[in-house]
């Protein structure tokens, strides 16, 4: 699983990568992390407001955290 954060780098980026990679990791999966932090390749994902979170090249959050536990069941939805 492909995992990334969209964003400049501000402090709500790197709370949405701590949160994912505890759900990740509480969800027993493998997933590599990458940062976004270049305006037009975030915009290229139709995000607006950051930070975003891309799981797979879908878009699963923009301009919010959501706690580790609402990534656990993003995360379950996505892989179905």
């Amino acid at each position: 699983m492909n995992i990334k954060i969209l964003g400049s780098g501000c402090a709500n980026c790197h709370n949405l990568e701590r949160v994912a990679r505890e759900a990740v990791a509480e969800l027993g999966l493998e997933a590599t992390f990458e940062k976004v932090t270049d305006y037009a390749d975030i915009a290229g994902y139709g995000i607006m407001r950051t930070p975003g979170l891309v799981v797979d090249e879908a878009v699963l959050v923009s301009g919010r955290v959501p706690t580790a536990n609402q990534v656990k069941e993003l995360i379950t939805a996505h892989l179905g």
